[in-house]
């Protein structure tokens, strides 16, 4: 089976053995010195080792060792490919073709065919012509036409780091001068890559311990929002990656979210629900063990399709609390042990910023706590005793009042006393209600229901409560006076007009009654067919009654709507 070409060389199939240094009837050339090479072309490969060496930076010395491989046995074309850990090339540096046959032969070689052979098997390949050899399959389309071949591993620490192709020599043929000479070259190149990786090592670790301390700064200085996005930020910086997204747990079964994410289109990701099952991360969470994928699978909202990526659990209190993913867009470079190790740290880091988060959060809410604890206790010992003691002083003056007007105005003064306390006494409830409770009493409901419709009344409606209703109001029942308030604070936002309204429910002598008044212009006769007829219906089948106004007199004017529904309890009503 033919594999397709690279793009600077030709393949050839791996299944025939390729001729071996010495076995090629190639033709050597005259005039050779000590060493069995000329000295002005040891000069040139001394020339050649010092180009190679004086750089530092990895990619500048790759490219340097592939043109001075070119330049010291004059070929036409030649490259560098760098083996991956998989035994595929990983890079793929070339020299001596234009950039428009590079752009019509398209993507660089996976390491197949002859380049193949060379990786399998890493001793010097070199052939007099190409198109002659049994295991050529030619060139792609678009590829200048191609000779000999010489092919030359580069070791680093004994192992087989990439391997140097040249091809098309200007005088007809590669000789056995020119595979000492690109041997020795590769031996120098060995040497100058090793160089360049610890010096890359170097600074990269420089920078991860910067920003390390970077973050750390950020994280003691409380702003676990800020500290994460810097996070993103210096892993998406430090890995050269094209996308690094964060996903914790949604509150949703099987589903995580996209807290943040940075890089082209990062924006887009953040808040994306995630299906559990259907991504990389649930691996990384069940196993809790890092991962190095060669292709992620990911397409981003914006059509790039990412390749190469590595997945880390964020790991707290011995659980994965989520999931760091760093992704190159295809076909990038992928990532190594290194890049693994950099995303591990960053990545307890992340877990370090959440559990501090939620420390924090757990902090104030205890604070918040006590705080409410303090102010319903003071309303209780204070405000309330205060009113009541104030209440009953005013109702001693008017029993010794002769003037009847001025004693009813104090009487209607103390009932609007004992209205407050009724209400601060809900608020003290309220405040010292714990949150998050699984199962809330009919009182939360009311009140979580009073400010649920609030938006569409004036105000909101003033709620109060007498007896023990959360321990006699439950169930069915409890179920039946929500609706009955839901369907009367509806009708009047609808109908009635009303600038203040007020919700009572009691329960004592047996009974629970529901009391919602309002100062608004009345119900109408659409109101009374339809949300009154299912009140009356759900106080006759508990055998109460609903009552419309019931203190108003016969010739009075109707000012407001009262609304009163009482039904008989059961201490056995579930």
């Amino acid at each position: 089976m033919t594999i397709r070409s690279d793009p600077t060389m030709p393949e050839v199939s791996p299944s025939s053995k390729p001729y071996r240094h010495g076995a090629s009837p190639v033709p050597t050339r005259e005039g050779s010195a000590v060493g069995g090479a000329s000295t002005p072309r040891l000069e040139a490969l001394l020339r050649a080792n010092h180009a190679v060496v004086e750089q530092l930076e990895l990619p500048v010395v790759l490219e340097r060792i592939v043109e001075a491989a070119v330049e010291l046995v004059g070929a036409d074309y030649g490259a560098l490919g760098v083996i991956d850990a998989h035994g595929g090339i990983d890079q793929f540096i070339h020299v001596g073709m234009n950039p428009d046959d590079v752009a019509k032969i398209g993507r660089f070689p996976e390491g197949h065919g002859l380049l193949g052979a060379l990786i399998d098997d890493p001793r010097p390949i070199r052939l007099h012509r190409v198109s002659d050899d049994p295991r050529s399959s030619g060139v792609p389309t678009g590829h200048p036409p191609m000779g000999g071949f010489l092919g030359v591993p580069i070791r680093v620490r004994d192992q087989v780091y990439g391997n140097l192709y040249l091809s098309n020599t200007r005088d007809g043929g590669f000789t056995d001068e020119d595979d000492r000479l690109i041997t020795a070259l590769a031996a120098t190149a060995g040497v100058a890559i090793e160089n360049a990786r610890l010096f890359a090592e170097t600074q990269r670790r420089q920078a991860w311990s910067a920003a390390s301390a970077e973050i750390t700064s950020t994280l003691l200085s409380g702003a676990q929002n800020d500290s994460i996005v810097l996070l993103i930020e210096r892993v998406l910086e430090l890995s050269t990656a094209d996308l690094v997204c964060l996903l914790v747990p949604s509150g949703q079964p099987g589903k995580l979210i996209v807290e943040v994410a940075a890089g082209p289109g990062g924006a887009d990701l953040q808040g994306v629900f995630v299906l559990l099952s259907d991504s990389i991360a649930i691996r990384v969470i069940e196993g809790r063990q890092p991962e190095l994928l060669a292709d992620s699978g990911i397409t981003l909202p914006n059509g790039v399709r990412l390749g190469p990526a590595l997945a880390v659990p964020l790991i707290a209190a011995g659980r994965a609390e989520g999931v760091l993913i760093v992704a190159r867009a295809e076909p990038g470079m992928r990532f190594t042990t290194a890049d693994l190790e950099m995303a591990a740290d960053f990545a307890g880091q992340a877990s370090l910023a959440i559990q501090l988060a939620k420390a924090r959060s757990d902090r104030q809410r205890l604070l918040l706590l006590e705080e409410r604890g303090r102010i319903a206790r003071d309303l209780h010992d204070h405000v309330i005793q205060q009113i009541f003691g104030t209440g009953l002083d005013l109702h001693s003056i008017a029993g010794s009042l002769s003037d009847v007007p001025a004693a009813a105005r104090i009487h209607e003064a103390v009932a609007r006393l004992d209205s407050s306390i009724s209400q601060i006494r809900t608020v003290i409830f309220a405040l010292s209600e714990p949150t998050g409770q699984a199962v809330e009493g009919v009182r939360h409901t009311i009140i979580d229901l009073a400010n649920e419709l609030a938006p569409s009344l004036a105000s909101i409606p003033q709620v109060s409560f007498s007896g023990p209703v959360d321990l006699l109001i439950t169930g069915d029942l409890a179920r039946d006076v929500i609706a009955v308030i839901r369907e009367s604070l509806t009708n009047a936002a609808k109908h009635a007009s009303a600038r203040q309204i007020s919700v009572s429910v009691g329960a004592a002598d047996g009974c629970v009654v529901l009391d919602v008044i309002d100062d608004g212009k009345g119900i109408d006769a659409a109101a009374r067919r339809s949300g009154l007829a299912n009140m009356t219906h759900r106080a006759e089948i508990r055998g109460g009654t609903l009552e419309l106004n019931p203190d108003q007199h016969v010739g009075q004017p109707i000012r407001g709507t009262h609304v009163r529904w009482s039904v008989p309890y059961s201490l056995t009503e579930n």
